[in-house]
């Protein structure tokens, strides 16, 4: 009796034994692809509607794991390292400095880039043609169009001759935008006033000093740190009536007066595609960048009540979509 126990004892604990790989590879199989996003916000939800809308619903099919560098240069390298390490499967940043940040953190894992201003200038790839290595993403030509918004703030107001410009001396599209503005603004008669304003750099010191250069206008870029604070932005070019063109058309819906530029869901919808073949590859695809420079150029129909502002005669703004 003793032996048949011992028998059966032993044919279970091999059955067990057997069984363990096949556990282990049923388990691989059903391991779901996990995207790390660096500063996660609200601008992030047309990026997950889309990948729900694909048939990827989180905790079901995908994951998603979260590091937060503020806007701030180290904590955003240290977002990014953190990521490379749980590891995830691909990192999605919006906006140059979280990207640069997850290129310096990895040459493996692929990187999605959301909304660069110049890629190549700025240091993220070496051409557009052939960005090789692993990173890919969509350009939205911050640069040469920061001047043609600067053209078209010009030609809807004549007058304007003192045009404040806010931008992120941490970013680099950034940087190159405020020296793209600076040679463009002597052939159009404007002089540009800097309004450099980091996360170490409080919005009402640097917009009471703005203040004090008189400008007849404002400018700004769709950069990630400023567009957290854009509803306090809009309500200030309001309460000092100063007319303001913005990069994103979205700042228009929310209140402001124009804008030139893309639309800020459709950027993150465009990568939807690469992202899920980045989940399903074994090995990462081909990177590849696209240019979303003429994705919506809106502004205004109708000035608002707040502006003062009358379009000069013969000005037809485009519709907004």
């Amino acid at each position: 009796m003793l032996d048949l126990r011992r028998r059966q004892f032993i044919t279970l604990l091999g059955g067990a034994a057997a069984a363990w790989p096949f556990a282990a590879r049923a388990q691989q199989a059903m391991k779901i692809p996990r995207i790390g996003i660096i500063d996660d916000a609200p601008r992030w939800k047309a990026f997950r509607h889309g990948l729900r809308d694909l048939g990827y619903l989180e905790g079901q099919n995908i994951a998603f794991d979260y590091a937060y560098g503020d806007g701030v240069p180290e904590r955003l390298a240290e977002a990014a390292a953190a990521l490379a390490r749980r590891p995830v499967d691909v990192i999605a940043t919006y906006g140059t400095p979280a990207s640069l940040a997850a290129k310096q953190a990895t040459t493996t894992i692929p990187i999605i880039t959301i909304s660069i201003g110049d890629p190549v200038r700025a240091g993220l790839v070496p051409s557009l043609a052939r960005p090789g290595g692993n990173i890919t993403g969509n350009s939205v030509l911050g640069p040469d169009v920061g001047a043609k918004r600067l053209q078209i703030l010009k030609e809807v107001i004549p007058t304007v001759s003192r045009v404040a410009f806010l931008w992120n001396p941490d970013n680099a599209s950034n940087v190159l935008q405020f020296e793209e503005l600076q040679r463009a603004a002597p052939r159009l008669g404007v002089t540009v006033i800097s309004v450099s304003v980091g996360p170490r750099i409080e919005f009402e010191t640097a917009f009471a000093a703005m203040m004090k250069e008189r400008p007849d206008a404002f400018a700004m870029t769709g950069e990630p740190f400023h567009q957290l604070h854009i509803a306090w932005i809009i309500e200030f070019m309001a309460k000092s009536r100063l007319r303001a063109m913005y990069q994103l058309s979205e700042n228009v819906r929310a209140g402001g007066l124009m804008s030139y530029g893309a639309s800020e869901p459709d950027l993150f919808r465009a990568q939807l595609a690469t992202c899920t073949k980045f989940c399903k590859a074994p090995s990462p695809p081909t990177c590849r960048w696209n240019s979303r420079s003429n994705s919506s150029w809106p502004s205004t129909s109708k000035p608002p009540r707040h502006s003062g502002l009358r379009y000069r005669p013969g000005f037809s703004p485009s519709p907004t979509r």
